[in-house]
C-alpha cells in the first residue's frame, strides 16, 4: 500500500520532468520566431522569406509525425523521445552555424522531422501516467511546458543575442535538451513508471485508424483551429517590431506576455472540461463544449489590428491565444478519449501532422498578405477558424 500511494504521487512528478521536454522543444522553435527581426536584418529577409523558412519546418514536421507516432508506439516512449530530443537539439546548434536562407531552411527542415515526435510522446506519456478524467488537465501541463518555452525564448535568446549574437542564441538552447535525456531516464526508471512501457496487442490497428472517420474529423478540426496558434507563436515579435515600431528588445518586453495567457488557457481547458466530467457529462462531449466556449471568444482576434498601442496589441494577442490553447488542450485530448493507449502516439501525431501541414500552407501566405495588406485580413480570418473547426466536429458527430 506504501509503494502504491508513493507510486500515485510520483507519477505527476514524472509527468512534470517530461513536460520539460516539451518546453525545451518549444524552447528551441520559439528561438526564431523570437530572433526573427534580427535574422532578418542580418540576412535581408522579406516576409514572405521568412515564412517560407517556417514552411520547410512545418512541411516536414507534417510529414513526419505520423511515421513518428508509429515508432513511439513500437519501440516505447523512453527510446523514442531520447532519440528525437537528442536530433532537435542537434538541428538547433547547428543552426547557430548557418550563412544563409538555404543554411536556414535545412536547419529547420530537419529540426521539423525531429520535433514531430514532441507531442505525439506527450500524448503517449499521458495516457500511461494518468487516468481517463485527467488527461485533459495532463494536456494542460504539456500545454504549460509549451508556455514555458515560449516564455522564456523572447527572454532568453534577446539576451543571449544581444550579449553574445543571434548564433550563440541557438547554440545554447540547443544544448539544453542534450542535457535533458539522461535526467529523463533516470526519473522515468522510478516507481511512477508504467506497469509496461508500452502497449502492443490492444487498440485498433493502423490502417483501421485511419479508415474511421473521427479521426479524420479531428484532424480536419485541428488543422483550422491551429491557424490561430500557428499566427501568435511565429508572427508576434515580427507584428510587434513591424506593426508598433519597437526595438528587439522592446518586443521581448511584450512577447513573453501572450504565452503565459497561453499556459492560462490551457489549464482552464483543461480544468473546465474535468469539472465537466466530473459532474457526469461524458469526457468527448466535455471537451467539445469547451471547445465551442472557447472557439467564441476567439472572435475577438479581429481586434487586434485596432490596437493602437504595443500594449493593447499584447493584451489582445493575449486573449486570442488563452482562447485557442483551452481549445487546443482538449483537442489533443479526443484522440486519447477515442482510440485508447496502444496507439495513443500514432493519434495525436495525426493532429500533430494536420498542424505541421497547415502551417506549411499558410505561413508563405500570411507572409506575403502582410507585405501586401497589413495583418487586417489574417486576423480577420484567423478569428473565424476555431468557430469552423467546431462545426467540423458537430456535423460529423466526432464527438458523440
Amino acid at each position: 500500500m506504501i509503494e502504491a500511494n508513493r507510486a500515485e504521487r510520483y507519477r505527476w512528478a514524472v509527468l512534470g520532468v517530461f513536460v520539460l521536454s516539451t518546453a525545451i522543444n518549444y524552447l528551441d522553435r520559439q528561438t526564431l520566431a523570437s530572433l526573427a527581426p534580427m535574422v532578418k536584418s542580418e540576412m535581408a529577409l522579406t516576409n514572405a522569406q521568412y515564412g517560407l523558412i517556417l514552411t520547410a519546418f512545418s512541411l516536414t514536421y507534417a510529414i513526419s509525425a505520423p511515421f513518428a507516432g508509429v515508432l513511439i508506439d513500437r519501440i516505447g516512449l523512453n527510446r523514442a523521445i531520447s532519440l528525437a530530443v537528442g536530433l532537435w537539439s542537434c538541428a538547433g546548434i547547428a543552426t547557430g552555424f548557418t550563412r544563409s536562407l538555404a543554411g536556414l531552411v535545412a536547419c529547420r527542415a530537419v529540426l521539423g522531422i525531429a520535433e514531430a515526435g514532441g507531442i505525439p510522446a506527450a500524448g503517449k506519456a499521458i495516457h500511461q501516467y494518468l487516468r481517463s478524467g485527467e488527461r485533459a488537465v495532463g494536456n494542460a501541463v504539456n500545454q504549460a511546458g509549451v508556455s514555458l518555452g515560449a516564455i522564456a525564448a523572447p527572454a532568453l535568446a534577446t539576451w543571449i543575442a544581444v550579449h553574445r549574437g543571434w548564433r550563440d542564441a541557438f547554440i545554447i538552447t540547443g544544448v539544453l535538451g542534450l542535457v535533458w535525456i539522461p535526467i529523463w531516464n533516470w526519473s522515468a526508471a522510478g516507481p511512477g513508471r508504467p506497469q509496461t512501457e508500452h502497449v502492443q496487442a490492444m487498440g485498433l490497428p493502423y490502417a483501421e485508424m485511419l479508415r474511421d472517420r473521427r479521426l479524420w474529423a479531428f484532424v480536419a478540426a485541428n488543422a483550422l483551429s491551429m491557424i490561430l496558434y500557428s499566427l501568435w507563436t511565429n508572427w508576434t515579435t515580427v507584428y510587434l517590431v513591424g506593426v508598433h515600431h519597437l526595438t528587439l528588445v522592446q518586443a521581448a518586453w511584450y512577447a513573453w506576455i501572450p504565452p503565459v495567457f497561453a499556459m492560462a488557457g490551457g489549464f482552464s481547458g483543461g480544468w473546465a472540461s474535468l469539472s465537466l466530467v466530473n459532474r457526469g457529462v461524458p469526457p468527448r462531449a466535455a471537451r467539445f463544449c469547451v471547445c465551442l466556449a472557447c472557439a467564441t471568444l476567439a472572435l475577438s482576434t479581429a481586434a487586434v489590428p485596432f490596437a493602437t498601442n504595443a500594449g493593447a496589441a499584447s493584451a489582445a494577442i493575449s486573449l486570442s491565444i488563452f482562447a485557442v490553447s483551452a481549445f487546443s488542450v482538449n483537442m489533443y485530448t479526443l484522440p486519447l478519449d477515442t482510440f485508447g493507449g496502444a496507439r495513443a502516439a500514432f493519434a495525436v501525431s495525426m493532429l500533430v501532422a494536420s498542424y505541421g501541414a497547415v502551417q506549411a500552407l499558410i505561413s508563405y501566405v500570411i507572409g506575403a498578405v502582410v507585405d501586401l495588406h497589413g495583418y487586417m485580413p489574417v486576423t480577420a480570418v484567423g478569428a473565424l477558424m476555431p468557430l469552423a473547426a467546431c462545426a467540423v466536429l458537430w456535423f460529423t458527430r466526432a464527438t458523440r
